[in-house]
């Protein structure tokens, strides 16, 4: 596991958070199909937070895309780096899934968030971030809408329908098992919204939300147990 400090420089304010997503938007990519579905490595990320003890643990996890076996992972455990905001969420906790994605002793190819990208207020939600400071291909693959709008896509297994700011087509509401309540998928960096959708049904093959998700969830939640157990290595570290 490895234990991670809020970098020199980072924000600590609303106006400097915004400032930064404002520079950082320009950088996102949007005309790369990216990796095709079932190829290489596809990477889930997330978080989990004890917010009085002022503590994130991240979780990388790769699968082999064509088999959803995995082929390696990473935690990386810290502080929480910025106060609860909506719409900068992404500040709280990217210095610490940086850590998990640089501790990967592989290639992480498509990187999948249990967020958002596009899909966001600012058009800048944590995969377009971490896209951008990572380089990788990333898609946001969340459970609900945010503040968008959208009509029930079909009842089978792959129908779709637009995720919507006004007329703005920021993402699409998958449904990714039949009869069960979508997922919301949106481009994060160097990825189509078609790849990603294509990809976010090729990870659900039993499941509402990717496997990628399921896999870096259950593993944040013990990363963040295991460093706030009395007795662990590291909890001093990170608190300094």
């Amino acid at each position: 596991m490895t234990t991670v400090r809020i970098p020199a420089g980072w924000p600590a304010t609303e106006e400097q958070a915004r400032t930064v997503q404002d520079e950082l938007r320009s950088r996102v990519v949007l005309d790369e199909d990216g990796p095709g579905p079932g190829t290489g490595h596809v990477t889930g990320v997330d978080v989990a937070y004890d917010d009085e003890r002022d503590v994130v643990a991240a979780a990388a996890v790769v699968l082999d895309a064509a088999t959803l076996d995995v082929v390696a992972e990473a935690t990386a455990v810290g502080r929480v780096s910025f106060p609860y905001v909506p719409g900068l969420l992404a500040f709280r906790e990217i210095p610490t899934v940086l850590a998990a994605l640089d501790a990967l002793p592989c290639a992480p190819g498509l990187v999948v968030c249990d967020g958002y990208g596009l899909a966001h207020p600012r058009r800048f939600g944590l995969a377009s971030h971490l896209g951008v400071l990572s380089g990788h291909p990333t898609i946001g693959v969340a459970k609900n809408p945010f503040t968008f709008t959208y009509d029930e896509p079909g009842p089978a297994r792959g129908n779709t329908s637009p995720l919507l700011a006004g007329t703005e087509e920021v993402g699409r509401a998958l449904r990714t098992r039949d009869g069960v309540k979508p997922v919301f998928v949106s481009v994060g960096h160097r990825v189509s919204l078609d790849t990603a959708c294509a990809h976010t049904l090729a990870l659900t093959p039993e499941y509402r939300v990717p496997e990628s998700t399921r896999r870096a969830d259950s593993l944040c939640r013990q990363a963040l147990k295991e460093a706030l157990s009395p007795g662990e290595t590291g909890v001093s570290d990170y608190r300094v």
